[in-house]
């Protein structure tokens, strides 16, 4: 099979179902539509130097995809990253070889210095990577819940003296509280790249305002007034939703706030008419792996993030 490689086609909309199609067929366990893919190209800080790259068959069908760009938010300069994915029914006949080249061209031709890459923890696709010259680093698991049939735990009848608790819609006047509580929680995060968040007006874009966010099932924490723990939800505006991020300030950690905002937010998911939950957990994370199997969500896959130094000349 011959595939040509091409940009996505912003103003074609059948052009994002299409990539929106083979991500879900690839990678089940992530949230994704057209209007938030649309929405990421059109919003992505410049500095991200952000792509989707798609390949498809003489005929015309779109077999496989890749975004890619720099690690902006980083404080090391160079960092880039490319996550590729081919559907599963057109794997081995080279449309993820020429994503892969298509985009290292274009990281190095930005300045990238090194590129990362989430890889199933599978043998073919491991394998896939290190013939290309990745090497693995951390990795992370994919956890699913069936938010139809299983159980969740019960809120508490009655809140501790000076504990809130809100939907983020509540913030919609001014965010910024939030947008300085996830930087503090970010900044926390297990990862091979340091991320910085300091930058309001692309949080606004790429985070407040991305399209699967939903501000009713994202709930917050608020002890005496202050931020002190949330969960924010992402949902495809049919059955699924994903845990975008779910933490706690240090300053209010050991007092099961998390746990709180959690079991609000799936609680009313599940009546909403959501079937399933997913969310990630770097292996490593022990405290929110064990928070996650105390609500019930099991292991439904691994990625491990691969790094690739990039050649003097390429």
């Amino acid at each position: 099979m011959t595939t040509s490689i091409r940009e996505l086609r912003p103003d074609d909309p059948s052009d994002a179902e299409s990539v929106v199609r083979v991500r879900r067929a690839a990678l089940p366990f992530m949230i994704t539509t057209p209007a938030a893919l649309a929405h990421e190209l059109a919003t992505a800080h410049p500095a991200k130097r952000y792509r989707v790259l798609v390949a498809e068959t003489g005929d015309g069908l779109v077999v496989g995809t890749a975004e890619l760009g720099l690690a902006h938010q980083s404080p090391e300069p160079g960092q880039s990253f490319v996550n590729a994915y081919v559907h599963p029914a057109h794997r081995g006949l080279g449309a993820g070889s020429a994503l892969l080249r298509a985009a290292e061209e274009y990281l190095a031709a930005e300045g990238a210095v090194e590129t990362y890459a989430w890889v199933l923890d599978e043998p073919a696709h491991r394998a896939f990577a290190e013939r290309r010259g990745y090497r693995p680093s951390r990795s992370a698991h994919f956890l699913r819940l069936d938010l139809a049939a299983g159980p969740l735990p019960e809120l508490p009848a009655v809140l501790p003296a000076g504990v809130e608790l809100h939907p983020a819609s509540v913030f919609a006047a001014d965010p910024r509280p939030l947008f300085e509580a996830d930087a503090a929680v970010s900044a926390d995060e297990p990862g091979d790249v340091p991320v910085l968040l300091d930058d309001y007006e692309d949080w606004l874009s790429s985070v407040w305002n991305e399209p699967t966010l939903d501000r009713e099932l994202t709930r917050v924490v608020l002890v005496d007034g202050v931020v002190a723990a949330f969960c924010a939800a992402r949902t495809d505006g049919a059955t699924r939703y994903g845990s975008a991020m779910t933490g706690t300030l240090r300053a209010f950690r050991g007092r099961g706030l998390a746990k709180l905002a959690k079991t609000d937010s799936l609680r009313r998911a599940r009546a909403a008419g959501f079937t399933e939950a997913f969310t990630g957990n770097d292996t490593g994370n022990g405290p929110m792996l064990a928070v996650n199997e105390w609500f019930g969500y099991e292991i439904c896959a691994t990625e491990t993030r691969f790094a690739r130094k990039q050649e003097s000349g390429t």
